[in-house]
């Protein structure tokens, strides 16, 4: 397959357009400019509210003026990750596709077409004359990945649908109509740094090439996370010989399961062979405990010049607070119904030092909002006992299932119309801008679906191609059969 073979090919037209616009979350001014242009070239009423979401009004195709107003929504931003041996600037440089088999994926950065994608289905609506549908609302808010900034800012005035159809979800032949709530929680621990004390020896440790992936989608997949690989090693070696912590940087986005870390500590010289042996030994019993998911870690020690510490009280309360705090799936769903799904989870994110001060980044998700709340404070709680300063954002609220939903019946039905097979009807771990949509626009019926993605939050994101076509099919069938007002 080359790229000429792409379908449907007013899609991938506009997927590659927008590759062209720096796009990372929060600094989405050239997307919101090139939307507004669109819009306004295309002679198509066009606002953008004081969050910077931007609502492009189609009317509808002749025969179907008296039909509901849908909106279809995506997300303009994306998150911006590259391998650690690629050059590349998010906010100028242009993402580089490829082909590989059926799959498009990028050249050593995030592909974007989460939620790209979903923004080139939309542009390839607006941009279409030959297409049967009523009143449309194209939505694209601004922030996702990092904050949900842009559904947390529109007011409740700024779509007038009444049915919502959300491209931000991963699995083709999936509908997703509930998602869960989530909190971030940031410690930060202050120090003064210090001379490193006499007979010291300096390592500096490495791990890289794991899978990771999103903390809410993967987060069940029993992935590797190097943070907590990392603090496994520190505090075993902490226990036997004393550990002077140095550096600790691993993780990006809070909402990604972190792929590689580094840090540089220091222990006692006549220790130096002994930690090598530990590190050795470690290495072999991790690659082991994740031998199915992760298996193609690459570690790395080796000592490195000396260099000031952190004081004794912040280091080991660090890397403490790192060993006790757990990670992954907390709790599964309790319905029966909805077994399959986790309800409460948590994930280590970030650690990033600086000169005097350490923070990390743990987000935690569920769809029991009581249950998020009690794992918000579990995590808090670890962290606060260590010394740590912790805050908490205000977080976002789950989408509750709607059994009596229209645009579920219609999404269904048309699925099976066309591709003769039912598809599966579920809720996802991960936050969707549906929740903060339920809680503004009660009456919105919605539904969550788009073309199957793979890896989503990391360099080796991959769409696959075949499903774009699919999902452009049954969309169009949608909007046919939506109900008159």
């Amino acid at each position: 397959m080359n790229k000429n073979d792409l379908k449907p090919a007013r899609v991938f037209e506009q997927f590659a357009n927008i590759n062209q616009i720096p796009r990372p979350s929060k600094h989405e001014e050239q997307m919101i400019e090139y939307l507004k242009a669109f819009g306004e070239s295309h002679n198509l009423e066009t606002k953008v509210d004081e969050t910077g979401n931007v609502l492009i009004k189609i009317p509808a195709t002749p025969g179907y003026e008296k039909k509901a107003t849908t909106i279809i929504q995506s997300h303009m931003d994306m998150v911006c990750d590259k391998l650690v041996d690629v050059e590349f600037d998010f906010h100028k440089d242009a993402i580089q596709t490829e082909i590989d088999g059926d799959w498009l994926t990028a050249k050593g950065t995030t592909l974007g077409a989460d939620d790209g994608i979903g923004v080139a289905i939309e542009l390839a609506i607006l941009d279409s004359n030959d297409i049967e549908h009523g009143p449309i609302e194209c939505v694209f808010t601004r922030d996702e990945e990092t904050g949900l900034t842009g559904a947390f800012g529109m007011k409740s005035d700024f779509m007038s649908g009444k049915y919502l159809i959300n491209l931000d979800s991963e699995d083709e032949g999936q509908f997703f109509i509930s998602c869960a709530g989530g909190i971030n929680t940031t410690a930060s621990f202050k120090f003064e740094r210090e001379a490193a004390p006499a007979g010291l020896f300096f390592f500096e440790a490495s791990l890289k090439g794991l899978v990771g992936g999103h903390s809410g989608d993967d987060i069940d997949k029993k992935r590797a996370n190097a943070i907590k690989i990392l603090s496994r090693f520190l505090y075993m070696a902490n226990e036997k010989y004393g550990v002077r912590l140095a550096q600790f940087n691993s993780g990006k986005m809070h909402n990604a399961i972190p792929r590689d870390g580094k840090i540089i500590f220091a222990v006692p010289f006549g220790k130096k062979d002994d930690v090598m042996v530990d590190w050795n030994l470690f290495t072999t019993d991790v690659e082991d405990e994740f031998h199915v998911t992760d298996n193609a870690m690459k570690w790395n020690i080796g000592s490195t010049d000396a260099q000031p510490v952190l004081d004794k009280t912040t280091s080991d309360a660090l890397i403490r607070s790192l060993q006790a705090v757990d990670n992954g799936v907390f709790a599964m769903c309790q319905d029966e119904a909805l077994a399959y799904m986790v309800e409460t989870s948590s994930n280590i994110a970030s650690v990033q030092s600086s000169e005097n001060e350490v923070v990390i980044v743990a987000s935690q998700r569920s769809n029991v909002m009581s249950n998020l709340k009690n794992m918000a404070q579990t995590i808090k709680a670890a962290f606060q006992l260590a010394g740590a300063e912790v805050i908490q954002n205000d977080g976002y609220p789950a989408w509750k299932m709607n059994p009596n939903s229209k645009l579920v019946d219609i999404t269904v039905e048309t699925y099976k119309k066309l591709f003769g097979k039912d598809p599966v009807v579920k809720g996802i771990h991960a936050g969707l801008e549906c929740g903060l949509f339920s809680e503004k626009y009660p009456h919105l019926d919605m539904v969550s679906f788009g073309p199957t993605l793979r890896y989503v939050h990391t360099p080796d994101e991959r769409l696959l191609i075949p499903t774009v076509q699919m999902v452009w099919d049954h969309l169009l069938e949608i909007l046919k059969n939506i109900p008159e007002d």
